[in-house]
């Protein structure tokens, strides 16, 4: 299995969507808070070119935000990365 990474803040709904979703599927992750650690903030901007939250990763590949992530479930693309 793969790494999944969040980068989040603490005040952002989408983020706990996200969260929620790994959650209920038993899917463990790391979550990374931007708001706590501008160094943390740059990265995530670096690795993913964007600057909203959340900012999802499964091994090195960029899922996007959480409507990205239910599309990827939807479209049945995220099992195959989670392999």
């Amino acid at each position: 299995m793969k790494k999944i990474t969040i980068y989040s803040t603490r005040i952002c709904p989408y983020c706990l969507r996200a969260k929620n979703f790994f959650n209920k599927k038993n899917l463990a992750f790391t979550e990374i808070m931007i708001d706590q650690d501008p160094n943390q903030m740059k990265e995530m901007i670096e690795k993913s070119g964007r600057q909203s939250v959340p900012q999802i990763f499964i091994g090195d590949y960029h899922v996007g935000g959480f409507d990205d992530l239910i599309e990827h479930d939807m479209d049945g693309k995220l099992s195959g990365l989670l392999e």
